[in-house]
């Protein structure tokens, strides 16, 4: 299978107000720890980064943060012993955070895949991540795979979404067709902007984010079809942490045997998923 197209373009971030106040509301900068053991997180308390804009899971809202992994860390504070304390910052810097130590937990839909487990370990499934083209909904230029060919896709840099973009170039070459430029953006607000500007032709995301912004925007845009297989998102911690991948396990079966994790799922995707498996083997 050949690779992306290397025709890309990053974009630089717009939101330079929200990301100030994102800023504010994480630990002081000089805050930093080591990735330890379940006894050292005990005494230290357990270092959390989340997402600043990545709707449903995490956002901030009114100067809070909300979304469906921020009401699951709410739920943790009661169950650790321990103190939690969380971090709100761009996608762009957690994993590689979490891996050297920086954070001990993503706590984040962080999709799993081949390549990020070299360096991480992930928990149990939280959700479906299966990805799915969005478009503008008056483009009827677009009604099925095929007509992807050659048109300009958004992606945000350093996700799984851009690393698996060669499935989606199997599907069109398949047709006939081919991938066309991908447009690299710091976050998805901004490819989703661009979009709606006519900038991009789609975009490329997992289900639930799309729904949300469809839900969101219905005038605007709409739902079209998979371009990935199976994919899931789970919690990252750095690599051979295994005591702590078993405790925040823990944690997510509790909330799955009290109906909680159901009830959070359907609050913010629209719908809860009953056969997640415990485990994930990515093929990709």
């Amino acid at each position: 299978m050949t690779k992306p197209s290397s025709s890309r373009l990053l974009v630089p971030s717009r939101r330079a107000a929200f990301v100030l106040l994102a800023a504010a509301l994480t630990l002081p900068a000089a805050f930093s720890a080591k990735a330890g053991s379940l006894d050292e997180i005990k005494k230290r308390g357990l270092i959390v980064a989340t997402e600043d804009d990545f709707r449903p899971f995490e956002f901030v809202k009114d100067g809070k943060p909300t979304g469906f992994d921020n009401e699951l860390i709410e739920d943790l504070r009661k169950y650790a012993p321990f103190e939690i304390k969380q971090q709100i910052l761009p996608w762009t810097g957690i994993l590689a955070g979490v891996s050297t130590g920086k954070y001990d937990v993503a706590i984040t839909a962080a999709i799993i895949t081949k390549e990020r487990k070299k360096s991480l370990d992930f928990t149990s499934p939280i959700a479906d991540a299966t990805h799915y083209y969005v478009k503008r909904k008056d483009d009827k230029s677009i009604s099925a795979i095929k007509d992807l060919s050659g048109k300009t896709v958004g992606v945000q840099a350093g996700s799984a979404l851009l690393g698996r973009l060669p499935e989606l170039q199997a599907m069109l070459e398949k047709e006939g067709g081919k991938l066309g430029k991908v447009v690299e953006y710091t976050s998805y607000p901004e490819a989703y902007q661009d979009l709606a500007l006519g900038r991009v032709d789609y975009v490329v995301n997992t289900i639930i984010n799309i729904k949300a912004l469809v839900t969101e925007k219905p005038n605007v845009f709409a739902v079209g079809e998979p371009v990935s297989g199976k994919s899931y998102p789970a919690w990252a911690v750095a690599k051979g942490n295994t005591e702590l991948v078993e405790f925040l396990n823990g944690f997510i079966a509790k909330e799955k045997e009290t109906g909680r994790f159901a009830e959070l799922q359907k609050k913010w995707f629209g719908e809860s998923f009953a056969d997640l498996p415990v485990t994930f083997e990515p093929e990709f």
